[in-house]
Parts: structure tokens; C-alpha cells; sequence
């Protein structure tokens, strides 16, 4: 007798932003969505990505929808999900794993943040889940579950997190406000605040082992978490048994997040 293997997501349909390689975060969820059940539509950030993200998508076929998209360009944005809409008649999930700001910017004081650098963090790293959820959401017509990441920098003071703490913040909050617009139509909208892990973007954070290091020895659990985790906490969002939470930060830290000292 053969066993039935219970996929949450089966039927489901997602668009995830923000793979970069094998050791990102929206790589984890991706796959843990994809195993799952869900049918996934991926972006990439400009030629020097296409490679990677092309290759580890191969796992999943020959025809997985993959096209550009820069979340910073709204004709790219507007573009990119014209052709999501001739690929597909609806979608139920998307996945918002972006986030940047100048290298300079993430060493240093925050008081030193250059107007420029501000405005680029905010930019790609919180006003692209706004942009990206207005074309997702009209698509999203029996539901849907967007979930954006996030790191304990928006609520606490993180040194060299600098202006990237400030953008997570705001990130945070548009998710309440998205949140609030779409529960009406049984659109949910979450951040998961993931603790360290080692991802590409990661490795760009002064002081990043260090950080580690510090997880190791105040976390209730000892350590951060992992990518795989991750990925669980990412389906557990898109599931139904996810279906009365949003506009919520779910801290998947080791549990640090509650320590005073």
C-alpha cells in the first residue's frame, strides 16, 4: 500500500524574489515551498544572477517561469508581472527576500548614512514589498499569503546593521498597513525575523562571526537557526494552518529575541 504524502501547499501557486544562490533564504523557502506542493515563479537581479538562479531552479524542470526583474524599476516591476499574469490565472503566495544598501553604509556609524544610501536601503529593501504586493494582490483572488524577511535589527540596535536596521523597521511596518488594506480579501501578510545565518548578504555585515558567536552563547536555544528552518517557518505562513495571523513578526531566532541581557 502506498503512503500518501501530505503536501499543504499542493495547487498553491507563489512568486519568490530574492533568490541569489544556493545559501539564500528565499532559496530555503523556495525549496521548502516546492516540496510542499506549490508551483513557483522566480525573479532574478540582473545578468550576473541569472546563472545561479537558473541552475538551481533546473531542479524543479525545464519550464519554470524565470524572468528579470529589478524591484527598484516599476516598468521592470510592471513587466515582470504582465507575464506572470499571461503565465498564470491566479497566484496564492509571494515571497519578498530583498533587501540592500551600500557596503559603506553597513561599516561605520549610522550618523554617517549618506542621503543616497538612505534612500537606497528604504528603496529596494521595504518600498519594493509595497510595489511588488499592489501587482501581486489583484492576482491573489481566493487569498493568499505574502511573507517578507526581516532581522531583529528593526527593533534593537545592532551594531553595523546601521541604516539596514532603520529600512527592516520600515519594512515591518508597511507590513502591518499591507496587512490591514488586504485582509479583506483573505490576504495575509507576515515578516519572518530570522536570526544569523550565513547567506551572502550576511558575509557584507561587519563584525558578522562575531555576531555568531554571540547567538552561541545568549540564545536560549545556543545557537541561530538554520535555513531549513527557515523553510519550515515559510510554508507554516503560506499554509492554511497560518490562516488567522497576519500582520505579524515571527522571530525564528534560536528564541534570542527574548533575552534582556
Amino acid at each position: 500500500m502506498h503512503e500518501t504524502i501530505y503536501k499543504p501547499l499542493e495547487g498553491k501557486v507563489g512568486v519568490v524574489f530574492g533568490v541569489a544562490n544556493k545559501r539564500s533564504i528565499a532559496w530555503a523557502i523556495a525549496l521548502a515551498w516546492h516540496r510542499a506542493g506549490a508551483k513557483l515563479l522566480f525573479n532574478y537581479q540582473g545578468d550576473r544572477l541569472k546563472e545561479n538562479v537558473e541552475e538551481l531552479t533546473s531542479e524543479f524542470g525545464s519550464d519554470v517561469f524565470l524572468l528579470p526583474c529589478d524591484v527598484a524599476d516599476d516598468a521592470q516591476v510592471t513587466e515582470f508581472f504582465t507575464k506572470v499574469r499571461e503565465y498564470t490565472p491566479k497566484l496564492d503566495l509571494m515571497l519578498h527576500s530583498v533587501a540592500f544598501a551600500p557596503k559603506e553604509a553597513l561599516e561605520g556609524d549610522f550618523i554617517s548614512t549618506s542621503r543616497e544610501a538612505f534612500l537606497m536601503a528604504h528603496n529596494i529593501s521595504a518600498y519594493s514589498l509595497v510595489g511588488l504586493t499592489r501587482e501581486a494582490a489583484p492576482l491573489m483572488t481566493e487569498g493568499g499569503s505574502i511573507v517578507a524577511m526581516t532581522y531583529y535589527g528593526a527593533a534593537k540596535v545592532v551594531p553595523h546593521y546601521n541604516v539596514m536596521g532603520v529600512a527592516k523597521a520600515s519594512l515591518e511596518a508597511s507590513t502591518r498597513y499591507l496587512a490591514y488594506d488586504l485582509g479583506t480579501k483573505k490576504i495575509r501578510v507576515n515578516c519572518i525575523s530570522a536570526g544569523p545565518v550565513q547567506t551572502l548578504a550576511a558575509r557584507g555585515i561587519s563584525g558578522f562571526s562575531s555576531m555568531m558567536k554571540h547567538y552561541e552563547a545568549h540564545a536560549p536555544l545556543k545557537r541561530s537557526c538554520t535555513t531549513e528552518e527557515l523553510g519550515h517557518t515559510g510554508v507554516f505562513l503560506a499554509s492554511d494552518g497560518a490562516a488567522g495571523i497576519t500582520g505579524q513578526v515571527l522571530y525564528v531566532d534560536g528564541g534570542y529575541e527574548i533575552m534582556g541581557m
